[in-house]
């Protein structure tokens, strides 16, 4: 959610019971005004909190020209001091799903092990070696920052303009999506790379419009049901939790331009959530 709005955007979401208290809020609002002139980001947004079992990591990120390709995240403790987070490598997303298990610890320096024992040669003959893979803690919090934007970052259907050269932006003359479009999941979108828009149908691209349509509906997300969709405050506010990754929650009000979501939460992913549905 932007900085700009913060404490009226943490009001929206506080039904779910994602919340921060007075001082990390007044926090959060002068340190994210010096974040965004130190880094030169053209905005900051208060991405959420996971939550450790010495200490909750606060997260935030700044964007660039291009909202999807020039973005940074950075971590806090206290919410004053940040600390830039390294992009989450293919390489090390894997070692972090074969390595790092249960809570955070709440220590960018600690060290998750996993042994492997892989035999050579025949059954007689047969030569054991242990392969150690170490991977700390900041890795795996980069990490699940990326899985969660990959899978559970939303927007509104034209909230964002993609130019014929590639450039995503803010829609400047986004006014909100009406009463009855907010009902439907089909006008939210992932705020990420599409995956699904390939396998769609001539017929159902003719549909579309490059400009806006150029990302992944939530309707389309497998396992079906993995978003819950509710209309709070007098039907004044419309909101989305992800059940695939709990904690996440997303609000738009209808017929203005304000949306945003926030994630707080313990950084797993609910793994079970197929059996559940």
């Amino acid at each position: 959610m932007d900085s700009n709005s913060l404490f009226y955007s943490l009001e929206l979401v506080a039904g779910s019971g994602n919340t921060l208290n007075v001082e990390q809020t007044t926090a959060l609002q002068t340190s994210l005004v010096i974040l965004k002139k130190n880094y030169k980001f053209h905005r900051v947004l208060f991405w959420g909190k996971i939550l450790g079992l010495k200490e909750d990591y606060f997260i935030a990120q700044g964007r660039g020209e291009d909202e999807m390709k020039d973005k940074k995240t950075l971590y806090s403790f206290n919410c004053m001091d940040w600390m830039l987070l390294a992009p989450a490598t293919d390489s090390v997303i894997e070692e972090v799903s074969k390595t790092a298990k249960g809570s955070f610890v709440g220590d960018p320096s600690y060290v998750y092990e996993h042994v492997e024992i892989h035999r050579a040669g025949g059954r007689n003959d047969a030569i054991q070696e242990e392969v150690v893979t170490k991977v700390n803690e900041e890795s795996r919090l980069a990490v699940t920052v990326h899985q969660i934007d990959e899978e559970a970052s939303v927007v509104p259907r034209g909230a964002y303009l993609r130019s014929p050269h590639g450039l995503v932006q803010i829609n400047r003359s986004f006014g909100g999506l009406s009463h009855s479009e907010a009902g439907k999941l089909d006008n939210f979108l992932h705020f990420s790379k599409a995956k699904n828009l390939k396998k769609k149908s001539i017929l159902e691209m003719g549909d579309l419009n490059p400009a806006i349509d150029f990302l992944d509906v939530l309707s389309d997300d497998i396992p079906k049901g993995s978003w819950s969709l509710q209309l709070e405050c007098a039907s004044r506010v419309l909101v989305l939790r992800s059940l695939l990754w709990p904690g996440l929650t997303f609000f738009h009000l209808p017929t203005t331009p304000q949306h945003g979501h926030i994630y707080i939460g313990d950084g797993r992913k609910n793994l079970d959530l197929p059996f559940m549905i």
